[in-house]
């Protein structure tokens, strides 16, 4: 299995562009399958979930291509198959194809999505969402089995603000008779790009960015072509790696918006920095501190996938942190990598713990968790003074594109080993 192997201990300088959105791209990708006609996605991701999304997507007739960031799609000839099992369990975001295919072939039959250990994580949402519109969940506890003749719009609320599951409601709904209303829908900047992608393609969705959106059903959606947005979690990781190294970094091509309750905990714990209208200048810091609580939680407040990483900034903030993960069991596994570097952690619970810093952490091998504590030990290692390798970097490709080129164009010592 492939590793990376990193020596630490240099500051991160100069400039660098984040890719696509992951998060915003499979959905996407997803979404064109309700649409007869050519879609062209670009600025998109070329990373294994992407690839893996679209081999899905092929094998029920759809016609992709994918060269230099851009996707193009054709779904004219879409026909009821079964995906394979084996390409469905390799991550969550498989569920999607539900609501993006469901409106056209009426019936799906799909293993249980799997993806990154993060604890178990129901479909109860999912299947609520579409028997509101009128499916038939005919089995929910040996695979996924859905039919549905004709979609009614119908007011849905949602048992919790789920991503997947108000993605699934809205691609499940544009094509729906009638006006749907989904109300506690997730509003993350990926969620919002679905929508506005739909929209463009002819869709009528409004209160886009809100818990609560209304959804007017066509009869059907246009080709067209649509920029991906950039990768704000992307953007987040380079930030916290040039704050934790002493950097002086532009981050380009984000929103700056999609990170407020971020730059909030940037600002607390000391960080220096310059926020433009695409781009954010991390300015070298030289003494960060303890904030008093990391609480994730659904959009806008701190994200989840976020967490790990800000975690091992705050092994380098003098006090006590408090973390608070709400929202997934199982993500805080990746302490104990951090706690074997010589970070000062106190476990509290499966979701909080106390990080109490300054740390200095030692280089020696460690271990990728899920795509977000991944990046997290790259952050760790890029503060290790010495050579660390960080094994299981499979999860870190899923969700990084291009993850060590950036990082060498930028100071890093960074490679690949076998």
């Amino acid at each position: 299995m492939e590793k990376f192997v990193i020596r630490g201990g240099k500051p991160l300088e100069g400039e660098v562009r984040v890719s696509g959105s992951k998060n915003a791209a499979l959905p996407i990708l997803c979404a064109s399958m309700l649409v007869r006609g050519e879609v062209t996605l670009r600025n998109v991701p070329d990373i294994a979930d992407i690839h893996t999304m679209i081999e899905i997507l092929r094998a029920f007739g759809a016609k992709i291509t994918f060269e230099n960031g851009t996707v193009t799609t054709n779904s004219a000839d879409v026909k009821k198959k079964n995906a394979s099992d084996e390409m469905v369990k390799k991550m969550r975001a498989s569920i999607l194809i539900l609501g993006a295919l469901l409106p056209r072939l009426r019936e799906l039959k799909i293993a249980f999505p799997g993806g990154c250990v993060l604890g178990k994580r129901s479909v109860d949402s999912h299947t609520h969402a579409f028997k509101q519109l009128g499916c038939e969940i005919v089995d929910d506890k040996k695979k996924l089995h859905v039919k549905c003749g004709q979609l009614k719009g119908n007011k849905i609320i949602l048992p919790e603000s789920s991503v997947t599951a108000t993605e699934n409601a809205i691609m499940a709904s544009v094509l729906a008779e009638g006006e749907t209303e989904i109300r506690l829908a997730a509003a993350e900047p990926h969620v919002q790009d679905l929508c506005l992608f739909l929209n463009k393609m002819g869709a009528k969705i409004s209160g886009v960015g809100t818990h609560k959106l209304k959804i007017k059903g066509v009869k059907e959606l246009r080709g067209g072509n649509y920029k991906i947005t950039g990768d704000y979690l992307e953007a987040g990781t380079f930030a916290i790696a040039a704050a934790t190294t002493g950097g002086d970094l532009v981050v380009k091509g984000i929103d700056p918006e999609h990170l407020d309750s971020f730059w909030q905990k940037m600002e607390e714990a000391g960080v220096k920095f310059e926020i433009g209208k695409d781009f954010v200048h991390i300015m070298p810091t030289e003494k960060l501190h303890a904030v008093k609580m990391l609480r994730t939680a659904v959009y806008p407040s701190f994200p989840t996938d976020l967490q790990a990483p800000f975690a091992v900034l705050l092994t380098q903030a003098k006090g006590v942190s408090k973390i608070f993960e709400t929202l997934f069991e199982g993500r805080l596994n990746y302490l104990f990598e951090l706690e074997q570097m010589g970070a000062h952690i106190e476990f509290l619970n499966p979701h909080q713990a106390l990080v109490i810093g300054p740390s200095r952490l030692n280089p020696m091998p460690i271990s990728s968790c899920d795509i977000r504590a991944g990046a997290a030990m790259v952050i760790a290692a890029l503060i290790a003074k010495g050579e660390t390798e960080i094994s299981n970097i499979s999860y870190i490709n899923r969700g990084y594109e291009r993850l060590e080129e950036k990082l060498r164009s930028i100071g890093a010592d960074i490679r690949t080993s076998s």
